[in-house]
Order: structure tokens, then C-alpha cells, then sequence
């Protein structure tokens, strides 16, 4: 059976990834793309789905792992009682000859490369290895093709060829075992090299040059990073995810690395996240806007008018990773789940949803990127225009939501504050910076979208925003609604919300998305907290003066990381188990959203303490207000 989901780390090289246990087994490998099969799936499933063993053979051996700083090199040292090693292991930036990865013909290789240091004593490791193309539907031809001095096991099937270089590997009921000893001062490397089996063998890579190059390239990438003032280490982290999910040569950001791992365990709650969502790229793109990375910004923007362009009407909520269309939902009978949590999904159906909140957020993001001073061509507007005349075709067109609900369509308030921000973010591009359209007509529709979210949207009984137009329900979503701009953090309308959030949503200290017993999203069972979720609700506490509060869940949600910094989908608080797809690039970049959140808000409290202190020293009154924000308790004197 597969390990706990947070016991996982990853490594990657912005085209694909691996997921290694802290039990030394790779898991987890789809090449040469995210979305392409599984070359090892015992993460959904066992040892029989596929996997490659490096540890000990001392079954009492103890490791510890760690990320070398500001890179993907996953190092773990195990402790046996005959001596010590470190195991060194990542996915090269750069190829053969130090061509790098993200140019023309880079699919024609995938490299994982684990290398064993002896520390002190003697230690003998021990490899399994079982190949399992096509998500394990395929046992591969597999044959020596080294030598005494450099062998090497070639394993074929189809159109998949990998091969394992370093170490004698023998056969065994279907898998290849083989051990060897490493002593204080030696180095032994084992490199896996995935390739089309219709090309040429692939050289060996030189593991020294490789390794130098890429932990300098993840280093000087982070480092151009503008540091948010709060919870460095975990932002420059979740950063560095973000980064590794976004694919070299596309621009494409994944939502995850893997697909199916269950946000029900043993439920059905299970899909498959290795596609772009227009959401969350554009959230990401935000985040990474923030902190300095404009070069991703562009490259993005040039998958998103890839991805979109041609008839406004077929635009899709999500997509493949170089802009495809198809993502056709299958049910992949040859793995058999997360600790049995079935059926396996292949593909997404929600790609063929109508989402209308994808119109705000898409805007959001272009007009993040104008103001970044990306310059943008004829085409880029042009397009967002086209977008806005087919968002505006379906202003009443019940939809599926964030959440991607497989029930019936609703009028989500959501959604319909979302195609508030497309509106409203054109209307802005015309008023400040230089863009033409019809400013008139969308202004007409900006404010029909509000006064429609608040004659459905809001219920003045409740003193609350509902989830859907007819329903007295709330969801997280509703959280973003102050992001946007629609409404005002500290609102009474938002305040609220807010109350009633906390007060239905919040489970052992965590957000739930919405209440699953609703039944309002047609699948059954029940699903754990919602980290991206929680990251909102520390933002809104951090914009409304609720700033202790605002840490003390920011200290809790962070508690789930793993070991290495990495957090998946969702978290039950109960357990402290992770729950959903991992890496997750919605929970890393609402984490750090939330941190810029709390850096800005102890930034204004800072200055509101100096601008006191003065007012005192001059013998002055204070005026009741923190950084030009009017505190709660002024708001009080003066309704009072």
C-alpha cells in the first residue's frame, strides 16, 4: 500500500515530477509531461502498479530528508547500525552537452538521478524495481545492455523505452532487485533516463555537472524573489512550487502533480489534476506578479492566447498543457486507488463545464500584467474583448461554479461577482490605460451584475451573501468577493458573511469549501478542510484588524506542511492528514497570498504605532484611524 499523501516530497524539472516516500520509493512518475502515463503508480495502488526502491537494506535503518535551500534536490540520510549514507536525489534542469530542457525536442528525455554518499561506516543498499508503463496497464520487455564495468537494464514497451544505469540489477518475479555496499567517502550514482523507444539510447548524463547547473538554476531563480516581509521560508517554498508545476516549454501551470488522490478516503471523490485550469494559472500568475517573476507572467500570457484563441464560444475552463482541447474523463481500471479509495480518473469532464467566474479571473490576471508593465499587443485585447462578448451572451446562464459541481446549475453568487471583475477590470483598461471598447455598454452591464448579486446574491435576513441565488447555504468562495474588489473587507454586507462563514464552514479550525451535506454538487460522501480555503480566511482577518487571529490560522494551516514544506489539496484537522492532489499550486499560492496579506497588515499597524507615538510626543489626540483605515473602534464613536 501507498504512503500517507504527506509523506511525499517531490522533485521535478518543470516538465514532469516524482513523488518519493519517506520509505525511499519513488512512487509516482509520469513521463516525459505531467499528463503523460504513469511509468511508476504504487501511489495508487502498491508495489505491483510500479515502483523504484532505494534504501537500506537494514529494515530498522531511520532517515531524515530535507530540500537542499532553495532547490528541488531532495537529500535523505539514513542511519543503520553498521554506518551512515545520504541519498541525493532530483530531475535535471539541463541535458546532455547542458542544453536545457525547456528548448525544442526536450520530450525526447526524462532523468531522475539518485546518488548515494557514504557519511561514515558501511551501508548496504538495497534496489526494487518494477517498470509499469501506461498507468501500469503495460509489463515491459526488459533486457541487460551494459557491461561488467557499466551496467544497465533496458526496459521497452510500446512507445515507452527507460533505462537504469549505475548498478547490476537482476530478475525477480517480475521486478529486478539488486544490492551494493557504499563506505565513508564513496559516491555510487543510479540515473533513470525515460526516452521514446522508437529514438536512440539516450548518453548517461555527468551527474557533477548536472547537479551544480540545476541547483544553480532553482537558486537563481528564487533569489530575483521580492521577499513579502512575513513567513519567508514558507513563501520562497511555496514560490519554488509554483515554479516547478509550470511547464518549461508551454508556460502551462499545472493545478498538481498527480491525479486521483482521494479528498474522501475511500470515497469517489477522486480526479485528476494535472491540466491547466484557467483559474488557477491566472491566480498563480497573480502571485507570481507580486513577488518580481514577470518573465512567467509572459510566458503564460502566451499559452492563455495560445489556449483561447479562435471562437470566443469554444473557450474552455481548462486545458492541456500546451493548450489542448480534448481531456476526455476515463476511469483507469489497472490502478486501484489510494488506499483503495476508486475509481482512478484519467482526463477531467469538468473541462466541458460552463464556469462563468473564469471571465473575472482571466480579466484579473491581464490587468495585473498591464500594471506590472507587460507591454500588450493589438492581439491581447483584442481577444479580451471577443471573451467579454461571449461572457456577456451568458450573463443568465446558470453554471457549475468554482467548485466544479457535477449537480445541477445554479446562479452562483460567485460566479456572478467574477463576471462583475471581468466587467469591471475592461472598464478600468479603457479609464486608465488607453484600451478602446464599448466602456459604456459595460458599465450598463457592471452595474446590472450588482444590483442582480444583491437582489439574489445577498440575503438581508441572514445578513449575509448566500451561495447561490434561492439558497440560505454560504461557501468560501464567497471570500474572494472582497479580493475582487466588489465589495469592501470590512463592509458590514462582507463582515457577515464572514460570521456565518466561520460559523457553518469551520470545522476543528479549518474551512470546509461549503457543506457537502447540502447535496448541492451531485457527488456523494463528504470531504476534508480546504487548505486554499483557510489562506482566505486569514487574509480577510488580516484586512479587517483581526491580525492576531489572522496569525494564530496561519500558524495552524502551516502546522499540515510536510516535513519538506509541500501541501496537497486538503487536510483533515482531526488527523493531520493531507487529503486531495499534491503538490497542490492553489494552496501554495493562496499561502502566499495570505502572507503578503499579514506583512501588509503589520506594515500599516507599524506605521499607525509611529504616527501615534508622534501624535502623543506633540501632545495631540489621536484620530482613531491605523494607516488610513478607519478602526473598529472609531467606526463605533462615530455611528454612535
Amino acid at each position: 500500500m501507498a504512503m500517507p499523501i504527506e509523506a511525499y516530497a517531490v522533485i521535478g524539472d518543470c516538465r514532469t515530477a516524482a513523488l518519493i516516500g519517506s520509505d525511499g520509493s519513488i512512487d509516482w512518475f509520469c513521463a516525459p509531461r505531467f499528463d503523460a502515463p504513469s511509468v511508476f503508480g504504487a501511489l495508487l495502488g502498491d508495489e505491483e502498479q510500479g515502483r523504484w526502491s532505494l534504501r537500506p537494506a537494514d529494515a530498522a535503518a531511520t532517515g531524515s530528508r530535507a530540500y537542499t535551500p532553495d532547490t528541488f534536490t531532495l537529500v535523505t540520510r539514513w542511519v543503520t547500525a553498521e554506518g551512515e549514507v545520504e541519498v541525493v536525489e532530483f530531475m535535471p534542469r539541463v541535458g546532455h552537452g547542458g542544453g536545457m530542457y525547456g528548448a525544442a525536442g526536450s520530450e525526447r528525455r526524462s532523468d531522475v538521478i539518485r546518488r548515494v554518499r557514504g557519511i561514515r561506516g558501511r551501508v548496504v543498499m538495497q534496489q526494487e524495481l518494477r517498470v509499469r508503463f501506461d498507468y501500469a496497464s503495460s509489463l515491459p520487455w526488459m533486457r541487460q545492455v551494459g557491461t561488467a564495468q557499466a551496467p544497465a537494464l533496458l526496459a521497452v514497451a510500446g512507445p515507452d523505452a527507460l533505462v537504469v544505469r549505475g548498478q547490476k540489477l537482476v530478475a525477480r518475479d517480475h521486478r529486478h532487485v539488486g544490492d551494493f555496499t557504499v563506505a565513508a567517502g564513496e559516491t555510487v550514482d543510479v540515473q533513470l533516463t525515460w526516452y521514446p523507444a522508437h529514438l536512440t539510447m539516450p548518453d548517461a548524463l555527468d551527474v557533477d555537472a548536472v547537479l551544480a547547473a540545476t541547483e544553480a538554476w532553482w537558486r537563481s531563480w528564487v533569489q530575483s524573489c521580492v521577499e513579502p516581509g512575513a513567513y519567508d521560508e514558507a513563501v520562497r517554498r511555496s514560490l519554488l512550487v509554483l515554479r516547478l508545476l509550470t511547464h518549461e516549454a508551454t508556460g502551462g501551470i499545472v493545478a498538481a502533480a498527480t491525479t486521483s488522490l482521494p479528498e474522501d478516503f475511500g470515497g469517489v471523490r477522486n480526479w485528476d489534476y494535472r491540466y491547466v485550469w484557467l483559474r488557477d494559472a491566472a491566480l498563480t500568475l497573480e502571485a507570481l506578479l507580486h513577488h518580481g517573476f514577470t518573465q512567467e507572467a509572459q510566458a503564460w500570457r502566451g499559452w492563455l492566447l495560445r489556449a483561447i484563441a479562435g471562437d470566443p464560444a469554444d473557450v474552455q475552463i481548462m486545458y492541456g498543457l500546451a493548450g489542448e482541447r480534448r481531456i476526455h474523463e476515463w476511469e483507469v481500471p489497472t490502478l486501484p486507488g489510494h488506499g483503495g479509495s476508486a475509481p482512478v480518473r484519467v482526463g477531467n469532464a469538468a473541462s466541458e463545464q460552463y464556469q462563468a467566474d473564469i471571465f473575472g479571473e482571466v480579466m484579473i490576471a491581464l490587468d495585473a500584467t498591464r500594471h506590472r508593465g507587460i507591454d500588450e499587443d493589438r492581439f491581447s485585447w483584442s481577444l479580451q474583448v471577443a471573451l467579454l462578448r461571449e461572457a456577456e451572451r451568458h450573463l443568465d446562464r446558470p453554471d457549475s461554479g468554482i467548485w466544479e459541481i457535477r449537480g445541477p446549475g445554479q446562479h452562483f453568487t460567485h460566479s456572478r461577482a467574477m463576471l462583475w471583475a471581468a466587467f469591471d477590470r475592461a472598464i478600468c483598461a479603457v479609464e486608465h490605460d488607453g484600451r478602446s471598447g464599448p466602456v459604456d455598454r459595460w458599465r450598463s452591464i457592471r452595474a446590472d451584475l450588482a444590483a442582480r448579486i444583491e437582489r439574489g446574491g445577498f440575503d438581508t435576513s441572514l445578513g449575509s451573501y448566500v451561495q447561490f441565488e434561492g439558497s440560505t447555504e454560504v461557501d468560501a468562495a464567497l471570500l474572494q468577493l472582497a479580493q475582487i474588489g466588489y465589495v469592501a473587507y470590512d463592509d458590514p454586507r462582507m463582515l457577515g458573511t464572514v460570521d456565518r462563514i466561520e460559523r457553518t464552514l469551520l470545522r476543528d479550525g479549518l474551512l470546509r469549501r461549503y457543506r457537502t451535506e447540502a447535496e448541492v454538487d451531485g457527488v456523494p460522501g463528504d470531504e476534508n478542510a480546504f487548505l486554499a480555503c483557510s489562506f482566505w480566511l486569514v487574509e480577510q482577518y488580516a484586512h479587517t484588524g483581526r491580525l492576531d487571529e489572522a496569525a494564530a490560522l496561519m500558524d495552524r494551516i502551516l502546522g499540515y506542511r510536510t516535513d519538506l514544506g509541500l501541501l496537497a489539496e486538503q487536510a483533515d484537522p482531526r488527523t493531520g492528514r493531507q487529503a486531495g492532489n499534491t503538490p497542490q499550486a492553489l494552496s501554495h499560492l493562496a499561502l502566499v497570498r495570505a502572507a503578503d496579506a499579514i506583512a501588509h497588515a503589520r506594515g500599516i499597524a507599524a506605521e499607525g504605532a509611529l504616527a501615534s507615538a508622534a501624535r502623543s510626543s506633540r501632545g495631540r489626540p489621536g484620530s482613531g484611524r491605523l494607516g488610513g483605515r478607519v478602526s473598529k473602534a472609531e467606526r463605533a464613536r462615530q455611528r454612535g
